[in-house]
């Protein structure tokens, strides 16, 4: 016997499939699994969530933020960017980035501190 599966064929059709209609589609579940990979770097993670609470900010101000090159961050912030959670814009000779709306939602759920009803 395996721990990991039941013993025979027991499915509640009727609320298994009132559960399957409720999932998003495919390629809505793989844009946000592309989405929260983007987050799943440290460096990303930290600069994301230096965006979330510096609003906007240049890659000079990210790497000194985050203890990164410049070139790390630049880096990080295509692959961010990308991913569709970061946004730029020119302003002179900088380039400013800050988080998009479904970013700072993303991060707030994925870096909230656990708490001691979270399974370890």
């Amino acid at each position: 016997m395996r721990d990991d599966r039941c013993e025979l064929l027991c499915i509640d059709f009727d609320h298994a499939e009132r559960l399957r209609a409720t999932l998003p589609q495919f390629d809505e579940v793989t844009r946000r699994a592309e989405r929260l990979r983007a987050l799943g770097d440290p460096t990303r993670l930290r600069i994301a969530q230096a965006l979330h609470v510096g609003d906007e900010l240049c890659v000079c101000d990210l790497a000194w933020i985050v203890g990164s090159s410049q070139g790390l961050v630049s880096h990080h912030l295509r692959q961010l960017r990308s991913a569709g959670l970061v946004t730029s814009r020119r302003n002179g000779k900088l380039v400013m980035y800050r988080l998009n709306a479904e970013a700072r939602r993303l991060l707030i759920a994925v870096a909230a501190p656990a708490t001691e009803a979270d399974p370890a």
